[in-house]
Protein backbone atom coordinates (compact mmCIF):
# COMPACT_ATOMS: atom_id res chain seq x y z
CA UNK A 1 0.00 0.00 0.00
CA UNK A 2 1.37 3.29 -0.83
CA UNK A 3 1.77 6.12 1.55
CA UNK A 4 2.46 9.48 2.42
CA UNK A 5 4.11 11.07 5.10
CA UNK A 6 2.93 15.02 5.91
CA UNK A 7 6.57 16.84 7.12
CA UNK A 8 7.36 20.64 7.55
CA UNK A 9 10.62 21.70 7.48
CA UNK A 10 14.06 23.40 6.13
CA UNK A 11 17.27 22.21 5.05
CA UNK A 12 19.70 22.96 7.27
CA UNK A 13 22.32 25.21 6.89
CA UNK A 14 25.59 24.14 6.57
CA UNK A 15 28.57 24.85 9.02
CA UNK A 16 30.66 27.87 8.44
CA UNK A 17 34.31 26.87 7.82
CA UNK A 18 36.21 27.67 10.77
CA UNK A 19 39.87 28.40 12.48
CA UNK A 20 39.98 24.69 13.56
CA UNK A 21 39.23 23.45 9.87
CA UNK A 22 41.67 24.87 8.44
CA UNK A 23 44.81 23.40 6.92
CA UNK A 24 47.96 23.68 9.11
CA UNK A 25 50.25 25.83 6.92
CA UNK A 26 46.92 27.64 6.53
CA UNK A 27 46.50 28.05 10.85
CA UNK A 28 49.99 29.90 10.38
CA UNK A 29 47.93 33.09 10.05
CA UNK A 30 45.86 32.62 12.51
CA UNK A 31 44.51 35.82 13.63
CA UNK A 32 43.62 36.56 9.90
CA UNK A 33 41.35 33.20 9.43
CA UNK A 34 39.49 33.27 12.79
CA UNK A 35 38.12 37.13 11.77
CA UNK A 36 37.21 36.29 8.63
CA UNK A 37 35.32 33.34 10.01
CA UNK A 38 33.50 34.72 12.99
CA UNK A 39 32.42 37.21 9.93
CA UNK A 40 31.15 34.38 7.82
CA UNK A 41 29.36 33.20 10.94
CA UNK A 42 27.52 36.29 11.59
CA UNK A 43 26.67 36.82 8.25
CA UNK A 44 24.94 33.47 7.77
CA UNK A 45 23.52 33.56 11.01
CA UNK A 46 21.87 37.00 9.97
CA UNK A 47 20.71 35.70 6.19
CA UNK A 48 18.92 32.70 8.42
CA UNK A 49 17.12 35.07 10.46
CA UNK A 50 16.30 36.98 7.82
CA UNK A 51 15.07 34.50 6.09
CA UNK A 52 12.61 33.15 8.33
CA UNK A 53 9.89 35.37 8.23
CA UNK A 54 9.60 35.35 4.57
CA UNK A 55 9.03 31.61 4.90
CA UNK A 56 6.48 31.66 7.18
CA UNK A 57 4.38 34.33 5.32
CA UNK A 58 4.41 31.86 2.14
CA UNK A 59 0.66 31.22 1.22
CA UNK A 60 0.73 28.69 -1.56
CA UNK A 61 -2.28 27.73 -3.78
CA UNK A 62 -2.17 24.65 -6.27
CA UNK A 63 -4.42 25.23 -9.42
CA UNK A 64 -5.21 22.39 -11.24
CA UNK A 65 -6.39 22.64 -14.87
CA UNK A 66 -8.71 19.30 -14.85
CA UNK A 67 -8.15 17.17 -18.10
CA UNK A 68 -5.37 17.90 -20.34
CA UNK A 69 -3.06 15.85 -23.44
CA UNK A 70 -5.07 13.07 -24.62
CA UNK A 71 -8.11 13.61 -21.74
CA UNK A 72 -10.28 16.23 -23.63
CA UNK A 73 -13.07 16.19 -21.36
CA UNK A 74 -16.37 17.44 -22.22
CA UNK A 75 -16.96 19.24 -26.07
CA UNK A 76 -17.88 23.18 -26.02
CA UNK A 77 -18.71 22.99 -29.63
CA UNK A 78 -15.25 25.06 -30.56
CA UNK A 79 -13.07 23.51 -27.92
CA UNK A 80 -12.53 20.80 -25.49
CA UNK A 81 -13.03 21.16 -21.82
CA UNK A 82 -9.70 21.03 -21.34
CA UNK A 83 -8.64 24.13 -23.05
CA UNK A 84 -11.09 26.01 -21.46
CA UNK A 85 -9.90 24.82 -17.95
CA UNK A 86 -6.48 25.93 -18.55
CA UNK A 87 -7.70 29.26 -20.14
CA UNK A 88 -9.37 29.43 -15.88
CA UNK A 89 -6.06 28.65 -14.61
CA UNK A 90 -3.87 31.01 -16.69
CA UNK A 91 -6.35 33.55 -15.64
CA UNK A 92 -6.85 33.00 -12.36
CA UNK A 93 -3.27 32.24 -11.50
CA UNK A 94 -2.58 35.98 -12.86
CA UNK A 95 -4.91 37.40 -10.16
CA UNK A 96 -3.88 35.65 -7.30
CA UNK A 97 0.02 36.19 -8.04
CA UNK A 98 -1.02 39.98 -8.51
CA UNK A 99 -2.45 39.77 -4.58
CA UNK A 100 0.80 38.48 -3.49
CA UNK A 101 -0.17 34.67 -3.78
CA UNK A 102 2.76 31.80 -4.57
CA UNK A 103 1.16 29.63 -7.12
CA UNK A 104 1.97 25.76 -8.32
CA UNK A 105 0.14 24.80 -11.24
CA UNK A 106 -0.39 21.20 -12.63
CA UNK A 107 -0.01 21.98 -16.12
CA UNK A 108 0.90 25.20 -18.22
CA UNK A 109 0.21 23.71 -21.63
CA UNK A 110 -2.20 20.47 -23.15
CA UNK A 111 -0.50 18.12 -21.50
CA UNK A 112 -2.11 14.79 -19.99
CA UNK A 113 -1.23 14.57 -16.30
CA UNK A 114 -2.56 11.58 -14.43
CA UNK A 115 -4.67 12.11 -10.87
CA UNK A 116 -2.03 10.65 -8.36
CA UNK A 117 0.98 13.04 -10.22
CA UNK A 118 -2.17 16.11 -9.25
CA UNK A 119 -1.98 15.09 -5.71
CA UNK A 120 1.84 14.72 -6.21
CA UNK A 121 2.70 18.52 -7.34
CA UNK A 122 -0.03 19.46 -4.40
CA UNK A 123 1.15 18.09 -1.58
CA UNK A 124 5.04 18.65 -2.19
CA UNK A 125 3.86 22.33 -2.74
CA UNK A 126 2.50 22.46 1.38
CA UNK A 127 -0.43 24.21 -0.30
CA UNK A 128 -3.23 26.24 2.00
CA UNK A 129 -5.82 25.67 -0.87
CA UNK A 130 -6.02 23.33 -3.66
CA UNK A 131 -8.45 24.10 -6.39
CA UNK A 132 -9.24 21.46 -9.28
CA UNK A 133 -10.88 23.54 -12.03
CA UNK A 134 -13.60 21.61 -14.25
CA UNK A 135 -16.17 22.85 -16.80
CA UNK A 136 -19.79 21.73 -17.59
CA UNK A 137 -22.59 22.32 -20.19
CA UNK A 138 -25.33 21.24 -18.08
CA UNK A 139 -26.60 24.91 -17.87
CA UNK A 140 -29.53 25.62 -19.80
CA UNK A 141 -29.58 29.53 -17.96
CA UNK A 142 -28.24 32.24 -19.19
CA UNK A 143 -26.52 32.21 -16.27
CA UNK A 144 -23.27 31.30 -15.17
CA UNK A 145 -23.90 28.20 -12.47
CA UNK A 146 -20.91 26.97 -10.25
CA UNK A 147 -20.69 23.30 -8.60
CA UNK A 148 -18.69 22.98 -5.74
CA UNK A 149 -17.67 19.56 -4.92
CA UNK A 150 -15.05 18.38 -1.73
CA UNK A 151 -14.27 14.43 -1.35
CA UNK A 152 -16.65 12.29 -0.36
CA UNK A 153 -14.50 10.79 2.24
CA UNK A 154 -15.42 10.69 6.02
CA UNK A 155 -13.22 12.63 7.74
CA UNK A 156 -10.78 10.92 10.05
CA UNK A 157 -7.89 12.13 12.13
CA UNK A 158 -4.60 13.85 11.32
CA UNK A 159 -1.81 10.87 11.23
CA UNK A 160 1.82 10.68 10.89
CA UNK A 161 1.21 8.21 7.82
CA UNK A 162 -1.98 8.28 5.80
CA UNK A 163 -3.00 5.79 3.22
CA UNK A 164 -2.35 7.50 -0.23
CA UNK A 165 -5.94 6.97 -1.39
CA UNK A 166 -7.55 8.47 1.68
CA UNK A 167 -5.19 11.08 2.75
CA UNK A 168 -7.59 14.01 2.48
CA UNK A 169 -9.88 12.19 4.92
CA UNK A 170 -7.81 14.22 7.71
CA UNK A 171 -8.40 17.82 5.97
CA UNK A 172 -12.11 17.17 5.01
CA UNK A 173 -13.32 19.60 7.75
CA UNK A 174 -10.89 22.24 6.77
CA UNK A 175 -12.16 21.24 2.94
CA UNK A 176 -15.54 22.49 3.92
CA UNK A 177 -14.52 25.70 5.07
CA UNK A 178 -12.81 26.54 2.19
CA UNK A 179 -15.60 25.68 -0.07
CA UNK A 180 -18.18 27.57 2.30
CA UNK A 181 -15.87 30.78 1.73
CA UNK A 182 -15.81 29.97 -2.01
CA UNK A 183 -19.73 29.55 -2.04
CA UNK A 184 -20.54 32.89 -0.36
CA UNK A 185 -17.88 34.50 -2.88
CA UNK A 186 -19.60 33.45 -5.90
CA UNK A 187 -22.98 33.65 -4.80
CA UNK A 188 -21.79 37.74 -3.87
CA UNK A 189 -20.86 37.88 -7.27
CA UNK A 190 -24.23 37.00 -8.77
CA UNK A 191 -23.84 33.13 -9.94
CA UNK A 192 -26.15 30.23 -8.87
CA UNK A 193 -23.60 27.97 -6.64
CA UNK A 194 -24.51 24.49 -5.21
CA UNK A 195 -22.53 22.54 -2.97
CA UNK A 196 -22.17 18.69 -3.29
CA UNK A 197 -19.57 15.59 -2.07
CA UNK A 198 -18.33 12.31 -4.11
CA UNK A 199 -15.51 11.10 -5.24
CA UNK A 200 -12.39 12.89 -6.40
CA UNK A 201 -9.49 10.47 -7.44
CA UNK A 202 -6.58 13.54 -7.67
CA UNK A 203 -8.58 15.16 -4.42
CA UNK A 204 -8.40 12.26 -2.12
CA UNK A 205 -5.25 12.09 -1.94
CA UNK A 206 -4.48 15.57 -1.12
CA UNK A 207 -3.00 16.92 1.96
CA UNK A 208 -4.29 20.10 1.71
CA UNK A 209 -8.07 21.81 2.21
CA UNK A 210 -9.12 20.89 -1.27
CA UNK A 211 -12.12 21.21 -3.88
CA UNK A 212 -13.20 20.93 -7.08
CA UNK A 213 -14.93 23.33 -8.58
CA UNK A 214 -16.66 23.01 -11.87
CA UNK A 215 -18.08 25.92 -14.36
CA UNK A 216 -21.15 25.73 -16.40
CA UNK A 217 -20.95 28.98 -18.33
CA UNK A 218 -24.77 28.83 -19.70
CA UNK A 219 -26.45 29.34 -22.58
CA UNK A 220 -26.39 32.68 -24.68
CA UNK A 221 -29.84 34.29 -24.09
CA UNK A 222 -29.70 35.34 -27.94
CA UNK A 223 -29.52 32.09 -29.27
CA UNK A 224 -30.06 27.91 -28.56
CA UNK A 225 -26.91 27.45 -29.63
CA UNK A 226 -23.94 25.59 -26.45
CA UNK A 227 -22.28 27.90 -24.32
CA UNK A 228 -19.56 30.05 -25.46
CA UNK A 229 -17.06 28.20 -24.04
CA UNK A 230 -14.52 31.16 -25.03
CA UNK A 231 -16.64 33.75 -23.10
CA UNK A 232 -13.85 35.84 -21.62
CA UNK A 233 -16.31 37.91 -19.28
CA UNK A 234 -17.52 34.57 -17.97
CA UNK A 235 -14.29 33.39 -16.94
CA UNK A 236 -12.90 36.99 -15.94
CA UNK A 237 -16.02 37.20 -13.37
CA UNK A 238 -15.68 33.64 -12.11
CA UNK A 239 -11.31 34.28 -11.80
CA UNK A 240 -12.23 37.32 -9.97
CA UNK A 241 -14.76 35.91 -7.45
CA UNK A 242 -12.77 33.01 -6.44
CA UNK A 243 -9.25 35.21 -6.03
CA UNK A 244 -11.95 37.52 -3.60
CA UNK A 245 -12.15 34.18 -1.91
CA UNK A 246 -8.88 33.32 -1.71
CA UNK A 247 -7.88 36.33 -0.31
CA UNK A 248 -10.77 36.30 2.55
CA UNK A 249 -9.13 32.82 3.19
CA UNK A 250 -5.58 33.66 3.66
CA UNK A 251 -6.64 36.24 6.21
CA UNK A 252 -8.43 33.47 8.01
CA UNK A 253 -9.25 30.01 8.13
CA UNK A 254 -5.96 29.53 5.52
CA UNK A 255 -3.57 30.47 8.21
CA UNK A 256 -4.90 27.93 11.04
CA UNK A 257 -2.87 25.05 10.89
CA UNK A 258 -4.05 21.84 10.70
Amino acid sequence: MRWIEQMNGRLPISRPVCYADLPWQMRKTGIFFLAVCILFAAAASTLAAQDQPAASSRFVVVLDAAHGGDDPGGNFGSQPEKSWNLALSVRLRSLLMARGFAVVTTREADTTVDSDRRAEIANHAEAQACLSLHAATNNTGSSPAIHIFISSLAPAATTRLAPWKTAQAAWIERSLALAGMLNSALAHAGMTVTLGRTGLPGIDSMTCPAVAVEVAPGKPADTSGPPESGDYDIQTRVAEALAAALVEWRSDKGTQKQ
